[in-house]
């Protein structure tokens, strides 16, 4: 087991930030109705969920239930939040660039914390894909929105899954462990911020299951061609010149 550990302020910070921006989201959303006591609720979800999920992925108790610190900082920063929303006139930004740094901090600690505990490389990584996701999957959930890390314009679990990757290879490497830590959350929150301003994005569904489409209407065109009565095929006759109607015995595209 890898000797080091994560300090407390550092995962509180991590809590604190989820949380304002989980209830700066929650109360931007004006149409869902929620009242300041479901606001705080929302920004509390955000600012534990990836942590407990991290835990009890690892095997061990869930931080937040071992101090009081976790949900009195969650709690105060999802007022915080509530506040900074009627402080800003815009507010998007400042929300996904809470919600980036949030996610790299989480990959980052929860990824630590699996190494730590000695766990391979492959769960490491999982675990900090899990950490920085899980807040806000659950607040998408409980706001009955598209859970993000699963719909096209995020790259949240892109973005989490190669900062982590990063973490874990620094520190396979021999890397300082706050050297790795610190490139993951930079990488991850950069990462996301480019995703939202250039719009990157994985393929949709429709878009992969349409390629298999297009390859069989195209196979299933070309056998038609080649039973046409006149169409020469490659080797025969005069080695796959145009057929009568004057194009290439096979499909060249």
């Amino acid at each position: 087991m890898t000797s080091f550990v994560i300090p407390m302020w550092l995962d509180l910070l991590a809590v604190g930030i989820g949380a304002v921006q989980g209830a700066m989201f929650a109360g931007r959303l004006v149409e869902r109705g929620l009242d300041l006591l479901g606001i705080v609720i929302i920004g509390i979800a955000v600012g534990l969920g990836g942590g407990f999920a991290r835990d009890i992925l690892i095997g061990v108790p869930p931080a937040t239930m071992q101090d009081n610190g976790y949900i009195l900082v969650a709690a105060g920063s999802a007022l915080l939040g509530m506040l900074l929303l009627r402080v800003f006139s815009r507010v998007e930004w400042l929300i996904i660039g809470l919600d980036a740094l949030a996610m790299g901090l989480f990959c980052a600690i929860g990824a630590s914390k699996a190494i730590a505990a000695g766990l391979p490389e492959a769960p490491a990584v999982f675990i900090g894909i899990v950490a920085a996701a899980g807040g806000g999957a659950i607040r998408d959930v409980m706001l009955d929105l598209p859970v993000a890390i699963m719909h096209v314009g995020s790259l949240v679990g892109v973005s989490s899954g190669v900062g982590a990757l990063v973490l874990v290879g620094l520190n396979a490497v021999g890397a300082d462990i706050a050297v790795a830590g610190l490139a993951c959350v930079v990488l991850v929150a950069l990462t996301r911020l480019l995703s939202v301003r250039y719009g990157w994005s994985l393929p949709r569904q429709r878009a992969i299951a349409g390629w298999g489409s297009w390859r069989r209407r195209r196979d299933s065109r070309q056998r038609w061609r080649l039973r046409r009565p006149g169409v020469r095929t490659r080797g025969e006759g005069d080695g796959g010149t145009s057929g009568t109607d004057g194009t290439s015995g096979t499909d060249g595209s």
